[in-house]
């Protein structure tokens, strides 16, 4: 292997514990900041990075060329995937552990591939179904704490709803992209996705927060705004720069392989920065949930 494919792997890696260390440095925003200001923050930082990312590509131009219904896809994806997303986030962070809540990130390709099956006919094998099984399981029993009956209509919290939220918005994100955005490249999607988002995040902050809101965050730690920076730098920009070089490199069914890693990560990241408890329900369901991700992903491999 060579230094550059070392050197990949290497970023892939860097990328998953990234998005890991997201939940903990939400988890922080979340407990000292209005959340839809913060959000919107976030990514008008994160748009900044990324729109001078685009001019230097020389892919500004081809913002010309969109369609309408391009335009009407990138909106609806902004409208779920950041906004949607943000707000279930920062809101179930309020009421959950960090690392609790980075095991619904194993929920995300199974209910993908469930609605992509259903809407697309995607072909599914039988590790692919194992795969599911394995990471639902998984997934559930750590954000149940042990017990799954605790997810049941009338026992949820509203944690552990709001975390569901954030998966839905994740698979609506998804399929908004693969029904709509397959002519549109990958960084000119998450860049006007970015810029739409803050401006949708904005307009709700200021419609249920109002400008006191964005008052109170001066008020904030200096640990708050230090997270909010590495949501907006670390877990968005970078970790997108990361994503799209493995994807180069390697293709974008190994590059994706390495999101398996993300709830290792958080779970990791929350316990050293923010001393949550590495409970019984959490390993075990975090390496269940783990295995069947990669399960999932070597399924689809055999299938290409």
């Amino acid at each position: 292997m060579t230094f550059s494919r070392y050197s990949t792997h290497l970023g892939l890696v860097s990328m998953a514990a990234l998005w890991g260390a997201s939940w903990p440095w939400g988890r922080l925003v979340a407990q000292s900041m209005p959340p839809l200001a913060a959000a919107c923050l976030r990514f008008l930082l994160a748009s900044a990075v990324l729109a001078v990312w685009l001019c230097r590509s020389g892919r500004l131009r081809a913002l010309r060329a969109l369609t309408a219904r391009q335009w009407l896809g990138l909106a609806g994806a902004s409208a779920v995937g950041v906004l949607g997303y943000s707000i279930f986030f920062l809101l179930a962070l309020k009421a959950v552990p960090a690392g609790k809540a980075a095991m619904v990130v194993a929920l995300n390709p199974v209910l993908t591939l469930f609605f992509a099956v259903l809407l697309f006919r995607e072909p599914v094998s039988w590790k692919m179904g194992l795969g599911v099984v394995m990471a639902v399981s998984g997934a559930l029993y750590a954000l149940s704490g042990g017990s799954l009956a605790v997810l049941l209509p009338g026992q949820a919290g509203m944690g552990e709803l709001l975390l569901l939220g954030c998966s839905a918005c994740w698979v609506a994100y998804t399929l908004i992209g693969r029904a709509v955005l397959t002519s549109v490249d990958s960084l000119t999607t998450t860049t006007v996705t970015a810029v739409l988002g803050a401006v949708f995040l904005l307009v709700a902050s200021m419609a249920t927060e109002g400008t006191a809101a964005w008052a109170h965050l001066a008020e904030a730690p200096r640990q708050a705004w230090y997270s909010l920076a590495a949501l907006a730098l670390g877990a968005t920009a970078l970790a997108y720069a990361w994503y799209l070089h493995g994807v180069k490199v390697l293709g974008a069914g190994s590059a994706s392989a390495y999101m398996a890693l993300v709830p290792l990560f958080g779970v990791l990241c929350s316990n050293l920065w923010l001393a949550e408890p590495l409970t019984r329900s959490l390993l075990v369901g975090g390496v269940l949930a783990i295995s069947g991700m990669a399960v999932m992903n070597w399924g689809r491999q055999a299938l290409a």
